[in-house]
């Protein structure tokens, strides 16, 4: 029934759907993996690293993490030459903010310019949808830390924590249960992004190759956007996999006793 209605994003299906914006959606199921925890004195993003190559310059690698201005980055899931149109689109934005009112621009405001962009692609014919989800960091003076996500449909909400990508739905429910409303220090969101990515990349071990860290803080009323080296995310890993072992070995006492009793 719905090849007859997913050829243009325009029309409509009987039952209401709009079944290119949902094939956009799909594609960004298939892409890596991209969380954000909000924390009490910052945030915190992390996000899957797929082409792992030997041969890959670092000056072309196209990070998974990208700058838009002083007080805000943003995380991309899905078609990567999509990500880089829309992330400049962002930067546009807000240095135009910046001409025009002398100050950054607010952390939703950003975030609801490049959605009406969005919207607009899924609602006049002859485009397609831009197939990426966006995950927004920031800071601004009205609302403090701020973690937003976009849609390929237009739609954005803010988040305490949330997930993009592969595995989305498995980490949300980790992050449900594991996320600590107002008691999050940033070390707290450090090693919870660590336990949800090694539970949701498909990898037997996860190494710092495999991940990119990002933080958003404030330091002497500046924001400090700082993508963490290799050595940070090294420690970070090997302190889950100590905790790991040791609730493991906690595990095989009880049984133990469990068994003897």
């Amino acid at each position: 029934m719905s090849r007859r209605y997913d050829t243009r994003t325009t029309i409509f299906s009987p039952e209401g759907r709009l079944y290119q914006v949902e094939y956009a959606m799909e594609a960004i199921g298939h892409a890596g993996t991209c969380l954000g925890i909000l924390a009490n004195d910052g945030i915190v993003l992390a996000a899957e690293r797929r082409n792992t190559h030997k041969l890959l310059d670092e000056v072309f690698f196209s990070e998974k993490i990208y700058k838009l201005h002083d007080d805000m980055a943003c995380s991309v899931a899905g078609i990567t030459s999509d990500a880089n149109v829309l992330t400049n689109e962002l930067r546009l934005i807000a240095q135009r903010y910046i001409l025009q009112y002398q100050e950054p621009i607010p952390c939703e405001q950003l975030v609801s310019s490049l959605c009406d962009i969005k919207q607009a692609y899924t609602q006049w014919g002859g485009k397609r949808p831009f197939g990426v989800s966006i995950l927004y960091i920031g800071w601004d003076k009205h609302y403090g830390f701020q973690l937003y996500q976009s849609d390929p449909s237009g739609n954005y909400g803010g988040w305490k924590a949330t997930c993009i990508g592969n595995n989305s739905a498995a980490a949300v429910s980790m992050l449900k249960q594991e996320y600590k409303i107002d008691e999050m220090t940033m070390q707290d969101a450090l090693q919870l992004a660590i336990k949800v990515v090694s539970k949701t990349l498909d990898v037997s071990k996860l190494t710092p190759e495999k991940v990119e860290l990002a933080t958003l803080t404030r330091e002497n009323n500046k924001t400090k956007v700082q993508v963490l080296p290799s050595n940070q995310v090294e420690e970070l890993i090997k302190k889950h996999e100590a905790e790991v072992a040791a609730a493991e070995q906690e595990k095989k006492e009880k049984e133990k006793q469990e068994k003897s009793s």
